[in-house]
């Protein structure tokens, strides 16, 4: 296989695992597995029409934000938590991810660092001014996303920091991936997305000026939004069903 086509193969493999993810995603937090329930991964192929290794990477994925869990015999079982165990996750993230952005400032090397953040940041808005998002566009603002925290953290310069960050991004909903199909329908949800692009301006900004505890703080704010997502919801009892987690939340008290 030549180089090109080795690279349109992969390509396609990472398109169909995010899609496999974010409906994989939509149908837990649902409710279409009780928790306990052991997800079988054969019919589940079928059903979200993606072949087996993009189905096994999306479960991966899961498992890593803590919806799902991996056992060695049974394979992947559906999980339960509760509203307080969100909250602290998203809490555990934000601090961790302050302390990333306080030393993306004091140990920037290079102005010129920031420039794939600010890149990904205004793709990223420009995503979100279009008339209608769409699945390939809302898929493509969450990788977007995802590598603008990525970035952050790796301006920080810390193996501790990255691996404590990582161990935080495998509690429930703290992955500052772990969006849902239904946000992009959403207009609070939308509004929230331009709050949380503003902020990354303004991280990027903090640490170009070398303004450590300016940056921590936007980027322990900037978390924050995951908690506004979920209290909108929890405002709504029909709303609540159609939001990130909203039928598992209520599985467990707080």
């Amino acid at each position: 296989m030549t180089k090109t086509k080795q690279l349109q193969s992969d390509t396609r493999s990472a398109s169909q695992t995010a899609r496999a993810t974010l409906l994989l995603r939509e149908m837990v937090v649902d409710g279409h597995f009780r928790p306990g329930e052991r997800i079988r991964e054969i019919p589940l192929s079928t059903k979200l029409r993606v072949s087996r290794i993009p189905l096994r990477l999306a479960l991966e994925r899961l498992a890593n934000e803590g919806l799902l869990e991996m056992r060695p015999t049974r394979g992947f079982i559906v999980q339960q938590f509760s509203r307080g165990d969100i909250y602290d996750a998203i809490d555990l993230r934000g601090l961790l991810e302050g302390a990333a952005a306080r030393l993306a400032a004091e140990r920037l090397r290079d102005p010129r660092d920031l420039a794939p953040l600010s890149e990904a940041n205004l793709a990223m808005e420009g995503l979100l001014h279009r008339r209608k998002m769409t699945l390939e566009a809302f898929t493509r603002y969450i990788g977007l996303n995802a590598l603008f925290h990525a970035g952050i953290t790796d301006l920080a310069h810390s193996r501790i920091i990255r691996r404590a960050i990582n161990q935080a991004c495998a509690l429930p909903f703290a992955s500052p991936s772990a969006f849902l199909l239904k946000q992009q329908f959403i207009e609070s949800s939308r509004e929230l997305f331009l709050v949380a692009v503003d902020h990354h301006h303004g991280i990027v900004d903090a640490i170009a000026n070398r303004e450590g505890m300016r940056a921590e703080t936007l980027m322990r704010e900037h978390a924050r939004l995951a908690r506004r997502h979920l209290n909108v919801a929890l405002s709504d009892r029909e709303l609540l069903q159609s939001v990130p987690g909203g039928k598992l939340i209520e599985l467990l008290p707080s």
